[in-house]
């Protein structure tokens, strides 16, 4: 089958990584992929949001599938489009997809079907939003209601910050409409929790949970990130807290976009806070996540390729997902700066002595035939062990030996799973 991926990130370099893995893979490529996916994939010079040009490629290459990995053209309908063109096409409609696009939607979508997540309320004005701080006690959450690639979300330690928050998000327009709503919620305390699933309609196949680590630097301080690291599968937390959350949360919320004929169709990614009262959602994705697509594919031992035409198909319920009992830890190696401003360009020294690990590029390209920089999150080195501990050491290993100037990851990856 001819396959074609759209996206260029790391977790676009891990689907490609685990399709060419599938035996029914005969032609795969992606747009516009970057210097690493480049290795398994033939990268096609086409914008993610060139739904036309997508399509057309497509058509003229007679790709069998589409699968489409970020979040904006998602949210956009670019599957509606190509689904116009008699394409198949893994990934939700953009009434689907709603699920991630609007915040708004969402927390209105859990409260009408009583499933778990933190008390809120949204607002379009910035007096009221900022009148509703006198409600509540420090620290707030304060989420731009639209796409804002991944760094939409803002704990805010004071009531003055908040202030702030609020003002940078629906005043100064710092993620544009996304902004134009927001929703302030309570602070959930606990072990954060990411589930990903395949889902049809109401059919859902979890995948293995994972935990991602969102603040840029050790000890969860310093500004969220879209994740420097994540790691799967969890040994501090029980099995039975893993089965609540899929019974209250996942299995849930998919039957409620089915019951408001709005079917999700795809990855549904649920990001949930572990509370004293249980299992809460913080966040649904309408795709992989990004970088657990790096810790989840590698343990998958199930063809890909299968699980993407059985849920297009309609026919997940068939599909028996297993899963490698293996750990996986995976170690982002970002840009000086980031998640603010950063350079690119920067040449990257020591993939091709890599040993013990898999190395997903994100944000990189060639140039004159060498691998260099090119966005915030650069490298995603994951390992596999048969712990977490030796998964981790693994993938330091391999990340300590891959270089760039201003290069800047975390230290303490997977640090809290080590029991």
């Amino acid at each position: 089958m001819r396959v074609l991926v759209v996206g260029g990130g790391g977790r676009e370099h891990a689907i490609c990584w685990a399709l060419k893995k599938s035996p029914k893979v005969q032609e795969l490529y992606c747009a516009p992929g970057n210097g690493g996916i480049a290795s398994v994939a033939e990268c096609v010079p086409i914008g993610v949001h060139q739904f036309e040009e997508i399509g057309q490629f497509a058509l003229d290459k007679n790709i069998d599938l589409v699968v489409i990995g970020p979040d904006d053209p998602l949210a956009a309908g670019i599957v509606d489009h190509l689904e116009r063109k008699n394409l198949k096409v893994f990934g939700p409609r953009e009434n689907a997809a709603i699920i991630e696009g609007s915040k708004v939607f969402t927390k209105q979508l859990l409260k009408k079907y009583s499933i778990p997540t933190a008390a809120y309320e949204s607002f379009e004005q910035y007096d009221a939003a900022a009148a509703y701080l006198d409600q509540l006690k420090a620290p707030y959450v304060i989420k731009a209601d639209g796409l804002a690639a991944g760094k939409g979300v803002i704990i805010a330690q004071s009531k003055e910050e908040a202030e702030t928050a609020l003002r940078e998000i629906m005043v100064d327009k710092i993620f544009g409409e996304s902004g134009n709503q927001v929703v302030i919620e309570e602070f959930l305390t606990g072990q954060e929790m990411s589930i990903l699933a395949f889902v049809d309609g109401e059919t859902v196949k979890p995948m293995t949970p994972a935990q991602d680590h969102k603040p840029v630097f050790d000890g969860d301080k310093g500004p969220n990130t879209g994740g420097m690291g994540t790691y799967t599968p969890l040994p501090h937390i029980p099995q039975s807290i893993i089965d609540e959350a899929i019974e209250t949360i996942v299995k849930p919320t998919a039957k409620a976009m089915v019951s408001e004929g709005r079917p999700f169709r795809g990855v549904l990614f649920a990001g949930l806070m572990i509370t004293p009262d249980g299992p809460k959602t913080i966040e649904f994705n309408a795709r992989f996540g990004d970088p657990e697509t790096q810790v989840v594919l590698p343990r998958l031992q199930t063809d890909l390729l299968e699980i993407f035409l059985a849920t297009v198909e309609g026919r997940l319920e068939e599909i028996d997902i297993q899963w490698s009992d293996e750990a996986a830890v995976c170690v982002i190696l970002a840009s000086e700066g980031y998640p603010g401003s950063y350079p690119k360009g920067l040449p990257i020294e020591g993939l091709e002595s890599v040993q013990d690990a898999i190395v997903f590029h994100a944000g990189t390209a060639i140039q004159d035939g060498a691998v260099v920089t090119n966005g915030g999150r650069v490298l995603g080195v994951t390992a596999l062990g048969r712990d977490i501990a030796e998964a981790r050491s693994k993938a330091y290993a391999a990340a300590d030996g891959i270089r760039f100037a201003g290069k800047h990851n975390r230290t303490d990856i997977a640090k809290k799973a080590l029991v």
